[in-house]
């Protein structure tokens, strides 16, 4: 394996490790404070730590840009995909939260078949139908009662497919600063919505200081994936992002005292074996084309 692949594996490692903690911290912080609340002070708190590393960075903001049709739109479904995990991640245990959103490339798949009209092979198929089953094995609907949290969390991990989807689609030359600005706002206008209607309540200094190290966590998180994916092989480097499952489980266990049940295990099995036989199915899938091109 070489150096650039190693690296990408210890940043995708990281990335994980980040957004596990901020998970963690507003998770923890939603047991005291509104989810609108939460939702507002962080998004406030990572609008700047992006405006400060525009700043720094020197990126150019064009008013166009930030304000394009599909900027917009990709925001949009970003902080709508944000509100419903976030809001299901307060009432779920952080494994079962995690292991349902690990679903998205199960989604990107599906989506990409049906709207992209992307060929898929039987055994894609069955893949794709193996990580619902695990999908449903880790939200466990009862016929005596609705898990709508469950099912939230898995309208949140279909949104963040969708998101993946249309960020194809913006421009090039578009700087992914101004992407990540652009969602920032409106995830925190969104939440100032929310208050509006739950009320504000000021956080208290341990409040604040979680929720500032959660946008710590989460900015850090964006960072380390985007250089993971351009360091290492996609291929690679992309299976290592189930290590925050792990991450998930332990932290769960140790602020919560939650343990997945047998069916969630075998659901969290299955989710990521699947995710893992589409990731080989896409790495064989541009390995083949590249051969056919050259």
């Amino acid at each position: 394996m070489n150096t650039d692949n190693r690296k990408g594996i210890r940043l995708m490692v990281l990335s994980m490790a980040c957004f596990i903690s901020n998970d963690t911290l507003v998770k923890f912080v939603s047991q005291s404070l509104p989810s609108g609340t939460i939702i507002l002070v962080r998004g406030l708190i990572a609008s700047a730590l992006v405006l400060l590393a525009l700043r720094v960075t020197g990126t150019p903001v064009p008013v166009r840009q930030l304000f394009s049709r599909s900027v917009l739109t990709r925001a949009a479904i970003d902080g709508l995909a944000t509100f419903a995990y976030l809001l299901s991640l307060f009432q779920l245990p952080l494994a079962n939260a995690t292991a349902i959103n690990m679903a998205t490339p199960l989604v990107i798949t599906l989506l990409a078949v049906l709207w992209l009209r992307e060929t898929v092979m039987p055994r894609q198929w069955v893949a794709i139908a193996a990580g619902f089953v695990g999908v449903l094995l880790v939200i466990q609907p009862r016929a005596e009662g609705f898990n709508a949290f469950a099912w939230l969390c898995l309208l949140g991990t279909v949104l963040h497919a969708l998101r993946d989807l249309l960020t194809r689609r913006i421009a090039s030359e578009v700087p992914s600063l101004v992407i990540t600005l652009a969602t920032a706002v409106v995830v925190t206008a969104m939440a100032g919505l929310l208050c509006l209607y739950q009320g504000w309540q000021t956080p208290n200094a341990s409040q604040g200081a979680m929720l500032t190290a959660a946008a710590v966590f989460l900015a850090g998180g964006y960072h380390f994936i985007i250089r993971s994916t351009r360091l290492g092989d996609l291929s690679v480097v992309a299976p290592f992002r189930y290590s925050g499952l792990l991450m998930a489980v332990a932290l769960g266990w140790a602020v919560w005292g939650d343990v997945p049940n047998g069916p969630a295990i075998a659901g969290i099995v299955l989710v990521v074996a699947s995710g893992l036989v589409l990731l080989r199915w896409q790495r064989l899938r541009v390995a083949a084309a590249a051969s056919a091109q050259s």
